[in-house]
């Protein structure tokens, strides 16, 4: 599932208790359901012996991924995105016991995002909101036909709400990206940016909003007609919201195209009201960043070798950390980095020894050294998430996991237990 984190979700259960049909869900969050108890499914640890790997006991499985923490140096716990906020708390206690470095998958997609809410603050509110009020709806950088399926049906372009009783027919929306995307066909007004110009194409709505004149034909390949054009659509707006993805955080300026965007909303909020949100991609990396903060005060990259948390991007990211080669171990959860990360850092993360906990079978399960198969969150064991507007949702246990397989609370305590015996 992704951040949008939908809650009317019905599972239908056959004989044996099986997951038959899931409705009300897209294809991600359905497949997220469904996959839950494939023939492929991990259920058993698996520990790597001559290069291949083989079945042991869950406890031994844990007293080792206790000992190549406990035994490292300077070990990185990276994932957590897409497991239950309880989990994610005992992650800090473990990243604490052995002085690690605690990292989630924001620092691969809206760390900027986190770094320029930090410096300039964000006008923001809840998805229901945006529901019920807006009228006029920018996506920049971000393409929810796929990437969140049911965000537009749900949330902004077609539902009906209290203050937009006919749904659609009252709203505007607006896309910005580099290419025409299938959210761009659906749009009112698309522009379409050159590849790394974002910021300078935000600071030219900020500029035509102040009144001043632009001596230009175009910003960043738009034509300067189209933007003043779509700011004057922006300024009459009864309610608006810019909701903003990957395409504005990871292109050229990162978080200072993010710090500008807030800066645009402050200055439309002279003339109505607006609001941003950025478009969160796991089901709980929004629930990291929660959890980590109200823990340690930072919300992701977290050094505790110094005995204390210690926070600064850049240096303690897990990326940077890699590509410099300063990590000797790793605890992976409820995440696949192989898979996103630079092929610097991954060559890096294949030297050392690697535990992962994930039920699926990932390019990070083939270089671990030890996998323990959990219970899924949201599927099989209860927990708490936060929607991408922060918004907390329960998750309900829907079936039973398989045999053995406990929830990433559980073994993550069993883990710090071991930890604790042996840093006595």
């Amino acid at each position: 599932m992704c951040g949008s984190l939908c809650d009317d979700v019905v599972v239908l259960l056959g004989d044996g208790g099986r997951i038959i049909e899931v409705e009300n869900a897209c294809a991600v969050g359905a497949s997220k359901f469904l996959s839950a108890q494939s023939e492929h499914r991990l259920k058993t640890p698996l520990m790597k012996k001559n290069g291949k790997f083989v079945e042991v006991s869950l406890e031994k499985a844990v007293k080792e991924t206790a000992k190549l923490l406990a035994d490292a140096e300077r070990p990185l716990l990276y994932g957590w995105s897409n497991t239950e906020c309880d989990a994610q708390r005992v992650g800090l206690e473990l990243a604490e016991a052995v002085g690690g470095i605690i990292d989630s998958t924001t620092t691969i997609c809206h760390g900027p995002s986190v770094l320029a809410v930090q410096e300039v603050g964000c006008s923001t509110c809840t998805l229901g909101e945006v529901k019920n009020r807006a009228d006029v709806v920018v996506y920049w950088g971000s393409n929810p036909i796929h990437a969140h399926p049911r965000h537009m049906s749900r949330y902004t372009t077609f539902p009906r709400g209290f203050f937009r009783e006919k749904g659609e027919k009252e709203r505007t929306v607006i896309v910005v990206d580099v290419r025409r995307t299938d959210t761009a066909k659906l749009a009112d007004y698309f522009i379409q940016v050159k590849p790394g110009y974002d910021y300078e194409v935000i600071a030219a709505m900020r500029a035509i909003l102040k009144g001043y004149y632009i001596n230009a034909s175009e910003v960043g390949g738009v034509p300067t007609s189209k933007i003043k054009e779509v700011v004057e659509v922006m300024k009459n707006a009864g309610f608006g919201a810019l909701f903003f993805g990957m395409g504005l955080t990871m292109t050229r300026g990162k978080h200072r195209n993010i710090d500008n965007a807030i800066s645009l909303i402050a200055d439309l909020n002279s003339f109505s009201k607006w609001i941003l949100m950025p478009m969160r991609g796991h089901y709980n990396v929004s629930g990291t960043g929660e959890t980590f903060s109200w823990v340690t005060g930072y919300p992701f990259a977290i050094d505790f070798k110094r005995g204390f948390p210690y926070y600064n991007p850049g240096e303690t990211t897990s990326i940077d950390l890699l590509i410099r080669g300063e990590v000797d171990a790793a605890l992976i959860v409820a995440s696949d980095p192989v898979s996103h990360f630079p092929a610097a850092a991954v060559r890096h993360l294949a030297k050392i020894p690697v535990a992962t906990i994930e039920p699926h079978q990932t390019p990070t399960v083939e270089i671990s050294k030890i996998v323990i198969p959990p219970a899924i969150a949201g599927i099989e064991t209860e927990g708490t998430a936060y929607r991408m507007d922060h918004v907390p949702i329960r998750l309900r246990k829907v079936v039973d996991p398989p045999e053995g397989c406990l929830p990433d609370k559980e073994i993550l305590e069993m883990i710090l237990d071991e930890v604790r015996k042996i840093k006595k």
